[in-house]
């Protein structure tokens, strides 16, 4: 057998081997029929969002696309590794303006697809914020060996202001755990149903690195319920009109958030709406290998986003 092939085989079987009541962060039924043909999904979003006491315009991106990463590196490979996995990858950028300067945002999630996590936990996450007073970078990474799941996540992080300038140290991965900046994946059911119509429950919840930073608050665990609406309804955003469900998560300790995912299939995110008065809607989408439209004049695709140009 070749060595690939017998490592998915040996993948599949630790996965398979997992206590059957912790669900899995895998491709569900029909995922790779719409996602194995090599492009991205990209989306527009106008955004709302909360800053110094005011509200503020701007614009967000959301890549989606499959990849395969190394565990040992976690990053994108090139092959030959033999400790290969698929993940979706979502890349967020956010853009918003306060007064005489701006900021700059930008998430990268990597969620498995292959079974090797439990279900809304990450393989690893990256943030980093710019704006003109400084800059900061985060990184979450599940610490674990194939077929077994992790006991901890480790963060670390550089940052500009004081008391925050370095930091390393380990969180806990509880069973059931929700990593915040996994929701756009989480909601669409893209590695597997959140839980089902008209049904509520409680869970471990890690919350944004982007509100940490924000707030210039200590990351920690809290706990959060999760609640989906029992029958989709209409909604109308920028991008057209929809049938959506509603997912929205209440944490113990924050601010509740409500995601609005459409109904057909691929079930993009349409938009999201917080109790801070953050709110993004979809202005436009489409499906495409974006990374061959960096020429003079690729810029006119933006508008198929509903973006300027």
């Amino acid at each position: 057998m070749p060595s690939t092939l017998l490592m998915l085989f040996l993948l599949g079987c630790q996965a398979g081997a997992q206590p059957s009541e912790i669900a899995r962060s895998q491709a569900p039924d029909g995922f790779w029929d719409h996602w194995g043909d090599g492009a991205a999904e990209v989306s527009g979003y106008q955004l709302t969002q909360p800053r110094y006491g005011e509200s503020r315009s701007g614009e967000v991106v959301m890549v989606f696309v499959t990849e395969t990463l190394t565990h040992a590196q976690r990053v994108k490979s090139d092959g030959g590794h033999r400790d290969e996995y698929t993940v979706l990858k979502l890349n967020e950028v956010r853009d918003f303006q306060t007064g005489i300067y701006d900021y700059n945002t930008m998430i990268s999630v990597f969620v498995p697809l292959s079974g090797i996590l439990p279900r809304g936990l990450v393989s690893r996450l990256s943030f980093s914020m710019q704006e003109w007073c400084g800059h900061m970078y985060a990184d979450l990474v599940a610490e674990h060996d194939l077929g077994s799941d992790p006991d901890t996540l480790r963060l670390t992080g550089r940052g500009y202001f004081d008391g925050e300038s370095s930091e390393d140290r380990a969180l806990d991965a509880p069973d059931g755990g929700v990593v915040a900046e996994a929701l756009p994946v989480l909601v669409r059911g893209l590695v597997g149903e959140l839980l089902p119509p008209g049904t509520s429950r409680t869970v471990p919840y890690l919350p944004r690195l982007l509100d940490s930073r924000l707030l210039h608050d200590r990351l920690d665990w809290t706990t959060a319920t999760l609640t989906r609406s029992a029958q989709p309804a209409p909604l109308t955003v920028p991008a057209g009109d929809f049938t959506a469900w509603r997912i929205t998560v209440s944490p113990a300790r924050g601010a509740a958030t409500t995601w609005h995912v459409e109904q057909a299939p691929p079930h993009r995110l349409l938009g999201w709406q917080s109790e801070t008065g953050e709110a993004a809607w979809m202005t436009g989408s489409m499906r495409t290998r974006y990374w061959q439209h960096s020429r003079e004049g690729d810029e006119s695709l933006r508008s198929a986003l509903g973006l300027p140009e």
